[in-house]
């Protein structure tokens, strides 16, 4: 897993400050978004699946054009969670597309787990891009028959009003998903404030989801905001779902057919108890955090 500060410049060159102390009146929102990016392939029909196959495999010269109109749609947004994103391998350039995504959209904070190692072939991993600065990232491995899922666990704070982020990719298999979200409940079973997004290869009606629901502090998700297939979307396989401390403002699939799932966004408002941390200031070059602590 890499942690790393993005080189994309700052607004400000003040000196970092924590504002969670001083009396701020206005509501703070985060925004949202949750995308699957199929290693950065544009699919537009079942067909590609087959003629577009070897896009998996081996590089492809559109590919960095698909990455940054990617990279412009999510600019705009606080928390960026990403599944099947490649970490730099032949297929993509060795290219690490969440780094790629981060300097593109000029996010300062980027992070990225490989999940399933391929060596030179495949780097399957997932991936956040964040504005604040988180104050520990955690990566999980998921069970299941197939090794390869993770979590990507993020704490934004300290203490009782931390903030618990985890971006998954769950498993095709039912009987996997519900092990993979009994290892997300536990994860997030202490925290008061709490998001889960990613691609959960279920509906928000499922079984799995109704079971880690009622088992968690999260709230039932939006149903009826289908963003699988891109092309003609009739499944909701991608969900974010929230604590009821977070009040949903603004939730929607976005008509952004730039892989075979549309990315879903959700605007909260945060509760006035909950640490904000002022990241402007933040102009650090690239730096691996991982390796600086080994």
């Amino acid at each position: 897993m890499r942690i790393s500060s993005s080189s994309a410049p700052s607004e400000s060159s003040r000196d970092s400050k924590e504002i969670s102390g001083t009396d701020v009146t206005a509501t703070r929102r985060l925004k949202l978004l949750s995308y699957n990016i199929q290693a950065g392939i544009a699919t537009n029909g079942y067909r590609h699946y087959l003629t577009h196959s070897w896009k998996h495999l081996l590089p492809c010269p559109k590919r960095l054009d698909n990455l940054s109109r990617i990279a412009s749609l999510i600019g705009g947004f606080d928390i960026v969670g990403l599944q099947e994103v490649d970490a730099g391998s032949l297929r993509s350039g060795f290219i690490n597309q969440t780094e790629f995504l981060a300097i593109e959209g000029r996010f300062p904070y980027w992070y990225d787990q490989t999940n399933r190692n391929l060596g030179k072939f495949a780097q399957h991993s997932t991936g956040l891009l964040s504005r604040l600065c988180p104050a520990e990232v955690t990566q999980v491995k998921l069970p299941g028959m197939i090794p390869g899922r993770g979590a990507l666990t993020v704490r934004f704070g300290h203490g009782a009003d931390a903030l618990i982020l985890v971006i998954a990719h769950l498993a095709l298999g039912r009987r996997a998903r519900f092990r993979q979200l009994e290892c997300i409940a536990e994860i997030i079973g202490d925290y008061r404030h709490a998001i889960v997004m990613g691609d959960m290869n279920c509906g928000s009606d499922s079984r799995e989801i109704d079971w880690l629901v009622k088992h968690t502090v999260l709230r039932e998700p939006t149903h009826h905001l289908p963003t699988f297939p891109s092309w003609r979307p009739s499944r909701n396989l991608d969900q974010i779902l929230v604590s009821p401390s977070l009040k949903v403002e603004r939730i929607e699939a976005l008509d952004y057919p730039f892989s075979d799932h549309l990315p879903i966004v959700m605007e909260v408002a945060l509760p006035m108890t909950l640490p904000w941390f002022d990241d402007r200031s933040i102009a650090a070059p690239m730096l691996s955090l991982a390796g600086a602590a080994a």
